[in-house]
């Protein structure tokens, strides 16, 4: 056992060519069928690479699930990336990360092609009206699971709100969360109270909505998604803040709609939530920006990875970064809830999609309901009332 978590002593014992041919195998599978969002995704890697293959032992592995909220990207593939990396180095952090965003990747493509040539069809819409509404209600569970979280004190509740007002008057999400974790330094370091925090976040607002779309260009498509993608802490939910304030503010290369439609082709897939991108990329750009957009998303979390491995326990003692990044986390929330209520306009839109945001969201709280269920059930209740009508 003890052998076993050591990868050095691994890799010699059983030769290289096979440690990554078994790592490949074994992150396929998870990224083929790693449904429910990224609380799930980890459950799965605790029990294959802690209790069936001992590659790690149980204080490892969370030491790695405690390092990926410390660094932007999404943090189930973060996990993935970590394993690899410490069973076979950057191979295997390169190896584990394809391996787990592939399957994925391919199955929203797919859907992304289906979508822009067929999504017009009776069938189609049916199945996204439903699953729209239940991608609200996960929405709404992340959100207040979140809030639990990052929500420590009366001070982060206020820097919350001036955030959500913030987003709320079009100030960049990017802006919004660093101004926010600098205030929350600033503020317990000076031991002052909340007030006049709120104007340290108002500057920066976007122009107006009805400004000019801007011409769609492969680079800068690819450029908007390695900056979300190199910005985005805590849930993999708050990168569609970021995505609504690039996508549909201010290039308008989406509409509200159709983000909807994205978020809710990434809730049905398996895999991280951020392949998103891959259905945005393909829409917009077809299979070239599905390839770029995925690429551009997924390349920050393998470099910060790699080279923040040495320096998490450092960073995680640091008082001034862990106030730092509480600062982020309760503007995260407060982006998440911004644009969960323009989402939710969007997609909630009768009686009938109301009625299942509202029981999709009971039996997430009550009965806590895999998510991957409850969005098959929300295609199948939009399919039959798009039949009905």
């Amino acid at each position: 056992m003890g052998g076993s978590r050591n990868p050095l002593a691994s890799t010699s014992a059983t030769g290289p060519t096979h440690e990554v041919k078994e790592l490949a195998l074994v992150f396929l599978r998870l990224g083929a069928t790693a449904f429910g969002g990224p609380a799930v995704h980890i459950a799965m890697m605790e029990d294959e690479f802690v209790r069936r293959r001992a590659w790690l032992t149980q204080q490892e592995f969370l030491d790695l699930v405690g390092a990926a909220p410390l660094i932007p990207g999404p943090s189930s593939t973060e996990v993935a990336l970590y394993v690899g990396h410490r069973r076979a180095g950057w191979r295997g952090l390169l190896i584990a990360g394809s391996c787990f965003i592939g399957p994925a990747t391919l199955i929203v493509m797919a859907i992304a092609w289906a979508y822009v040539r067929f999504g017009q069809l009776p069938a189609v819409g049916g199945i996204l009206y439903g699953i729209k509404a239940v991608v609200i209600a996960i929405v709404g569970q992340a959100l207040i699971a979140f809030a639990k979280t990052a929500i420590k004190s009366k001070w982060l509740l206020a820097l919350g709100i001036a955030a959500a007002a913030a987003s709320a008057m079009g100030t960049s999400p990017l802006l919004v969360l660093v101004v926010t974790g600098l205030v929350h330094v600033a503020g317990r370091e000076a031991s002052r109270s909340t007030s006049g925090a709120s104007s340290f976040l108002w500057p920066g607002a976007l122009g107006a909505s009805g400004a000019p779309a801007i011409p769609v260009t492969l680079s800068k498509l690819f450029l908007i998604f390695l900056k979300v993608g190199a910005v985005v802490f805590g849930s993999g939910y708050v990168l569609l803040a970021f995505l609504r304030a690039d996508l549909v503010e201010r290039t308008h290369w989406l509409t509200e709609v159709q983000l909807v439609d994205a978020v809710a082709v990434g809730q049905f897939t398996p895999g991280p939530v951020f392949t998103t991108a891959t259905f945005i990329g393909y829409v917009v750009a077809g299979l070239p920006g599905a390839l770029l957009a995925t690429i551009g998303i997924f390349l920050p979390s393998f470099g910060l990875v790699a080279l923040s491995g040495p320096l998490i326990p450092r960073l995680r003692r640091s008082r001034l970064v862990g106030t730092f990044l509480d600062g982020v986390n309760v503007a995260s929330l407060a982006l998440m809830a911004v644009v969960g209520a323009l989402l939710g306009r969007a997609a909630i839109v009768d009686a009938p999609t109301a009625g299942l945001a509202i029981a999709s969201a009971a039996a997430l709280y009550r009965w806590r309901v895999n998510s991957a269920w409850l969005v098959l059930g929300g295609a199948v209740v939009g399919t039959f009332v798009q039949w009905l009508r």
